[in-house]
């Protein structure tokens, strides 16, 4: 099967094409702009597999997609590209609006013309899954249930709102025009190779560097954490054997506030990281909040659970082991970052708000 990865050199994108590529009867050509969180050096341990090939282009350049598609005779389109992080959407939304909005409808438009060139068979086999967040979903109240493949949308940030317009297009398209999409909206995920201005890597190295580690507000805010590889391995499902015209929740069942996760990582480090002269949670800062700053996520995956088999293998504990251990082993990964492109201050703050 011939796959087309946009944004396959971010987090969850190499992930993905990691995972494909260990399977010899696929073929992957991933596709990134390569924006400040586009990194080639995630995709190392692939990069000179015979069935993996990388190709520098923007989304937004329809004429080119449209190209790759033809020319590796591509069964399945994982969209994954966007720009993701929500501090930055508040700094800068331009880019959210340009890159998760206009770029999936180039995007679109380019399978759809490709779609409409394949013949019977390869036209019913070809998938256009479309990757998205939770967000879209809004505040969740601590006392709600969880969001299901129903929920009604009500983004609250820039980036959740550009990801939402991009969810109806992708809908749109399959309603209008027949193309057979695919969605899938999951929690927040977490694992190696995560750029360092999210939660968890930031919490990591800013420890490591004996910086103060930020909590927004109280801490209170809950997150539904899923494995990074858990993930990869629930978009490959849906991708190849989803519905066309289907959404599917991915999350992890294990929701935390974001100041038990911060103290949970600092209790690892006390136990697996450099010693230092008092405990790791001496770092913890409590600065002011987001805006907008959304209550709580929570996914019921029951659907692909029953439907397509999928489920976790990793639970929070498990994979928060991974991760703390992952950055302690692999500074040739992350401090190139740290030094040239994100230093870990802060980003969305209030006053920068637009």
């Amino acid at each position: 099967m011939n796959f087309l990865v946009t944004g396959g050199a971010g987090f969850i994108g190499s992930a993905v094409c990691r995972l494909l590529c260990a399977n010899p009867v696929h073929t992957v050509v991933n596709v990134d702009k390569l924006t400040y969180a586009g990194n080639l050096t995630s995709l190392r341990q692939i990069e000179n597999h015979p069935n993996y090939s990388f190709v520098k282009a923007d989304i937004c350049d329809a004429a080119t997609i449209g190209d790759l598609l033809r020319r590796h005779e591509i069964d399945v389109i994982m969209h994954l590209a966007a720009e993701s992080h929500v501090d930055r959407s508040i700094d800068g939304p331009a880019d959210f609006i340009e890159t998760n909005i206009v770029g999936t409808f180039q995007l679109l438009s380019a399978a759809l013309s490709y779609w409409r060139g394949l013949d019977g068979g390869k036209a019913e086999a070809f998938r256009f899954h479309h990757v998205s967040t939770d967000e879209v979903f809004g505040d969740l109240p601590f006392d709600a249930g969880v969001f299901t493949e129903e929920t009604p949308y009500a983004p609250s940030s820039p980036y959740s709102a550009s990801k939402a317009a991009s969810d109806h297009l992708a809908r749109a398209w399959h309603e209008t025009y027949g193309l057979p999409v695919v969605l899938s909206n999951c929690s927040n995920n977490y694992g190696p190779f995560h750029f360092p201005e999210k939660l968890i890597p930031l919490t990591i190295l800013n420890a490591l560097h004996g910086r103060p580690i930020p909590v927004y507000g109280a801490g209170a805010n809950v997150r539904d954490w899923l494995f990074v590889d858990d993930h990869a391995r629930a978009l490959e499902l849906v991708a190849t054997t989803g519905v066309a015209g289907e959404s599917y929740n991915v999350g992890g069942g294990a929701e935390r506030s974001n100041l038990a996760v911060v103290r949970a990582i600092c209790d690892l480090l006390d136990a697996i990281g450099p010693a230092r002269s008092g405990s790791y949670r001496e770092l913890i800062a409590f600065v002011a909040d987001r805006p907008g700053h959304d209550r709580r996520y929570a996914i019921d995956a029951t659907k692909i659970r029953r439907e397509l088999g999928w489920k976790p293998a990793e639970t929070f504990e498990s994979g928060l082991a991974r991760t703390v251990r992952w950055y302690l082993d692999n500074e040739w990964w992350w401090r190139p970052i740290r030094d040239a492109k994100y230093a870990g201050e802060r980003l969305g703050v209030p006053s920068a708000a637009q």
